[in-house]
């Protein structure tokens, strides 16, 4: 990846679900290039999501669990499969009252959604106003180590939002969902954020317009390299080590 670029999070998911042979489609995305993979915590059994994350670590990959959770039990259950899986960073969730005491001392970072989610998937609704208030008070919690923001299932100016909530806070914010263009992926680099996530859009063919899931990917790489050298150097928080 360019220098300063934000870190491309690959999620092994479509519609919000992680997809069935994602085993399989593991192998084109590490040999694509990607170095951060993620999925969600519904599509597999949990013994089948043990061995894709097990071997996404064998890969030398940062993992990333993002949780689909709706009511505060089954959060607490999202939280504690984070733990049993190894991750690197969890995302996604609105309770932090209920991950933290689950992932304390785990060595899990956790980034969780700022804002009001509804459905599945997931929307995020507010005034950009409501959301900068929102990742402001979040990220003032201990333990909270930066935002997953669900900016493209925002009904408004995406780009506004993105950095106005990047300027708000001292953490790092990834941007997922929906990052299915160019154009999209160019406010996120400009925006000052630390990281993004695709998924459906590259199981679509979206910047490729192929069903070849690993020169799907490395069109993106491409296209993320064009925009970041336009857009020069960018402010953003480091997401990870690796």
């Amino acid at each position: 990846m360019p220098q300063n670029s934000p870190i491309f999070i690959f999620m092994l998911t479509n519609q919000d679900r992680t997809v069935a042979d994602a085993p399989e489609r593991l192998k084109d995305v590490l040999a694509a290039g990607i170095k951060h993979v993620g999925f969600k915590d519904i599509g597999l059994p949990f013994d089948e999501l043990l061995v894709l994350a097990s071997a996404i670590k064998a890969a030398g990959a940062s993992l990333y669990l993002e949780v689909v959770s709706l009511d505060e039990e089954s959060e607490r259950r999202s939280a504690q499969a984070a733990v049993d899986l190894g991750v690197d960073i969890l995302m996604g969730g609105t309770r932090p009252n209920v991950v933290l005491p689950v992932i304390a001392g785990k060595n899990i970072r956790y980034y969780p959604f700022p804002g009001k989610i509804v459905g599945h998937p997931s929307k995020l609704e507010g005034t950009i106003e409501t959301i900068v208030d929102s990742a402001r008070q979040l990220t003032a919690i201990e333990g909270v180590s930066g935002l997953d923001l669900l900016a493209y299932r925002f009904d408004g100016d995406v780009e506004s939002l993105i950095t106005r909530v990047c300027r708000a806070i001292g953490k790092p914010v990834v941007v997922a969902g929906s990052i299915d263009s160019p154009e999209r992926m160019a406010a996120v680099v400009r925006s000052g954020a630390a990281g993004f996530t695709i998924g459906t859009a590259a199981f679509n063919g979206a910047f490729s317009g192929s069903s070849n899931l690993r020169l799907e990917i490395e069109t993106e790489i491409d296209v993320l390299k064009r925009i970041q050298a336009d857009a020069g150097d960018v402010a953003r928080s480091a997401l990870i080590s690796n």
